[in-house]
């Protein structure tokens, strides 16, 4: 059979760090959540497939905040604790359901018990407590590929010191290297958001002249890093389709405010989302391949209009019953309120999947024959997703991934493949320019910088300018362990402060208390260190009070033990354009 092409299958994992910063609604009990409900379970299924001779070829990046907390031993605790408790909880319900004659919930009610029981078995006896080790043990053997993400998912476009950009992927490439072994060969850029080298002046400032940044892709060429990922517009230009608006119902009411600014990139007919390219290179450097979103597959998962997760009978994610805050009712209707949704059944649920699978693997070897006949080459489908969506989001998720990876192996017609894979098969041949722009809607910037959350980058702004000067001042200083000490958690700080989750959960209201708490927290203590850091470093001696603050702060902020001040003073290597 003649092969119609390939399919690479892209989940980028992240959450913010919360470890020490809140349980519920906000702060711990979300990575608890993500870990039970998408990453055991995705494990599950790549493990599965493996067994059954199909090797998943899925690229899975981890942000490097993850990884720490996802290795990180109080979360190991705390995970088995949160899984007893939701046991807890359902077995509380199967007997309320039970008494009041809900036969079919107390059944629901049975089916979490079974559910929490069977995923503290995977986590502490068949992964040994060790998600991360699980994920590297199937790299290791050959069946995925884990990419690494900016060190703090920060929204490298609007950081306004290239230094700060410089240790989001340094210190990425050292977490990867701590926790797998080896040096990472791709990267997800935060919010698959790209600059490239121009004069930039940031952004609200009315005085000062535009000075030279480096593009991003230099900072991955110099740290050896071979691929990232784009949404299709910035290669082939047209209308962006962002990824978000239809989970989020404010981001939809902030977005009208800014439609009507949006102007899509123009289409460069020569271009194609089923090729992958080369950006960069020169002067020492050499280019970095990127990959593109491809629109149709995308859309037809992340869409909540027209998408697999919108099905009626998929389990419903924002009605849940509390105190134990478990999920009994299916979507029903997508448009219907939470009193109106019906009980769920899995029965019914899962009968949907395999036609959902189905049609996504026909629609990718359609896209791929086409592709083909038009230009009598073999191309690929990237589609990416949000890891959380597997599983937290869309309970049925990761079955359907399991699905979808076996009809691909069973028609034999498309190859799935993972990114670096490709890169082996098909090595590009053209180096193209991208756009400014990222996976948001309409393309830029607005979700992570707009009236709303403004703000923060007044505080990331002045945090960076002190963190440069600090490190080139006192960085070489290694003779002092305290003062070092100090420093390298100011640059914590900083790499926290600069999460684009804090943006994003103000511009969605999701937890916009939450991300401005978060914000402030990280900016007073910023503050407070670099004052000690020039106190420390001109001579005086720090006070007891100013010691058991920098105890308490490394304590809860507990990230990156390998990281370098050094890379907060200057660039390695200055821009390609100079």
């Amino acid at each position: 059979m003649k092969k119609a092409g390939y399919f690479s299958l892209v989940l980028h994992a992240h959450l913010p760090y919360v470890l020490s910063h809140g349980t519920w609604p906000h702060g711990t009990d979300w990575l608890n959540e993500a870990a039970v409900e998408t990453y055991i379970p995705l494990l599950n299924v790549f493990n599965r497939l493996k067994d059954e001779g199909f090797s998943p070829r899925v690229t899975i990046d981890i942000s490097p905040v993850l990884v720490e907390m996802l290795a990180n031993e109080d979360f190991k605790r705390g995970l088995v604790e949160y899984m007893n408790q939701k046991k807890a909880a359902a077995e509380e319900d199967v007997t309320e359901f039970t008494r009041i004659g809900e036969a079919h919930m107390a059944k629901l009610a049975r089916m979490w018990v079974e559910i929490f029981d069977e995923r503290k078995k995977d986590f502490t006896a068949r992964y040994g407590a060790d998600i991360i080790g699980a994920f590297r043990k199937l790299q290791d053997e050959g069946h995925i590929e884990v990419a690494t993400c900016g060190a703090t998912h920060a929204y490298l476009p609007l950081l306004s010191e290239d230094t700060s950009v410089q240790a989001q992927i340094k210190q990425a490439v050292l977490s990867y290297r701590r926790h797998f072994g080896k040096d990472p060969r791709g990267i997800w850029l935060p919010e698959c958001a790209y600059r490239p080298s121009y004069r930039w002046k940031r952004p609200g400032v009315e005085l000062g002249e535009p000075y030279l940044r480096k593009g991003v892709e230099e900072f991955l060429s110099e740290n050896k890093i071979e691929y990232f990922f784009v949404d299709a517009h910035l290669t082939k230009g047209g209308r962006a389709i962002g990824v978000y608006i239809d989970r989020f119902e404010d981001l939809k009411n902030l977005w009208a405010n800014f439609e009507k600014q949006y102007k899509p990139l123009s289409e460069k007919s020569e271009r194609t989302p089923h090729k992958v390219y080369w950006v960069g290179g020169g002067e020492g450097r050499h280019p970095v391949a990127v990959f593109s979103r491809d629109p149709k597959t995308g859309l037809q998962v992340w869409s909540g209009e027209w998408g697999y997760p919108g099905d009626s009978n998929y389990l419903e994610f924002h009605k849940k019953r509390f105190p134990g805050g478990l999920r009994y009712w299916r979507i029903t209707d997508a448009k219907a309120d939470l009193a109106d949704k019906r009980p769920y059944n899995p029965e019914d649920a899962y009968a949907r999947i395999p036609e959902n699978a189905g049609h996504f693997k026909d629609l990718v070897k359609e896209t791929l024959s086409e592709y083909l006949k038009s230009t009598g080459g073999e191309g690929i489908v990237v589609s990416p997703y949000d890891c959380e969506l597997f599983g937290h989001w869309w309970f049925e998720g990761p079955e359907w991934i399991y699905h979808v990876i076996r009809y691909l192996y069973l028609d034999g017609s498309v190859s799935p493949v993972t990114a670096g894979e490709y890169l082996d098969i098909k090595r590009p041949t053209e180096v193209i320019t991208l756009p400014e722009g990222s996976w948001g809607e309409g393309g830029y910037h607005w979700i992570w910088l707009n009236d709303m959350n403004k703000w923060t980058w007044k505080h990331i702004y002045e945090a960076e300018r002190e963190m440069k000067e600090l490190a080139g001042r006192y960085g070489g200083r290694h003779d002092d362990p305290l003062l070092m000490d100090i420093l390298k958690q100011a640059g914590r700080e900083l790499m926290l402060l600069s999460a684009s989750d804090w943006q994003f959960l103000i511009s969605t209201r999701a937890a916009a208390d939450y991300a401005e708490a978060r914000v402030v927290r990280h900016f007073e203590d910023f503050k407070r260190l670099a004052a000690m850091a020039r106190k420390k470093g001109e001579g005086d001696n720090a006070t007891d009070a100013d010691r058991n603050f920098l105890v308490s702060i490394m304590e809860r902020d507990d990230v990156f033990p390998d990281m370098d001040v050094r890379w907060f003073a200057e660039v390695e290597h200055k821009p390609c354009a100079v």
